[in-house]
């Protein structure tokens, strides 16, 4: 009799099912699901995020350059467009546009042009947005056309105040249309810009001399 030699048993290797590659296909979408959510959220945050810092730059530029205008006011009418009559060195009105006018010094002159120092602003709010216009020339004419520049956008109002050497707050300037009126000055004038992100934004500004 011959002795059977047998030699080691393997077992037979097999795949994988159809219902486990179902499990891990889905499995591995809402991974992906989850992924890709995370990715779009993150997306939209910083999208947001830059929306919301640039509309802080534009407004800490906006207060800046109020009160830069204010700080450097000078006491100088200019002649109406005309030529009949002056405009008060400061100006402001809640009836009628602009909101506020001024002649301003300090105006840089880099290029050395033959101008004056002095420089007339104003401003003018429409439609939610605060715009700032200056002329070439410190009194203007009919023909002479501003620079217009839009400082902020989504406000919801602007306001002034001016505290008069009487101690007392007034929303326009000058008190009286007397011409005598024309060279003064307040003490200080409260700007308030009610914007749509963060309510009123109020700053009160001291005038020099």
């Amino acid at each position: 009799m011959t002795a059977a030699v047998h030699g080691p048993v393997t077992p037979r290797s097999r795949g994988f099912t159809l219902l486990e590659l179902l499990v891990a296909m889905f499995i591995a979408a809402i991974i992906f699901a989850m992924g890709y959510g995370s990715i779009n959220q993150a997306v939209k945050n910083r999208v947001q995020l830059q929306e919301q810092q640039a509309k802080l730059s534009e407004l800490q530029t906006a207060v800046r350059t109020i009160e830069q205008d204010f700080v450097q006011l000078a006491p100088r009418p200019i002649r109406q467009p005309v030529g009949s009559d002056f405009y008060p060195a400061l100006m402001s009105s809640t009836t009628t546009q602009p909101v506020v006018a001024l002649t301003r010094a300090g105006w840089s002159n880099p290029s050395g042009l033959q101008r004056p120092a002095l420089q007339r602003v104003a401003y003018y709010f429409e439609n939610g947005t605060l715009r700032r216009e200056y002329w070439t020339v410190l009194d203007p004419t009919q023909s002479s056309q501003p620079v217009k520049r839009d400082l902020m956008t989504h406000l919801k109002s602007v306001s002034l105040r001016f505290y008069s050497q009487g101690l007392t707050w007034g929303t326009q300037w000058p008190l009286s249309p007397r011409a005598d009126d024309y060279p003064s000055r307040p003490i200080a004038v409260e700007v308030t810009l009610e914007t749509e992100d963060w309510g009123k934004v109020v700053r009160v500004i001291e005038l020099p001399g």
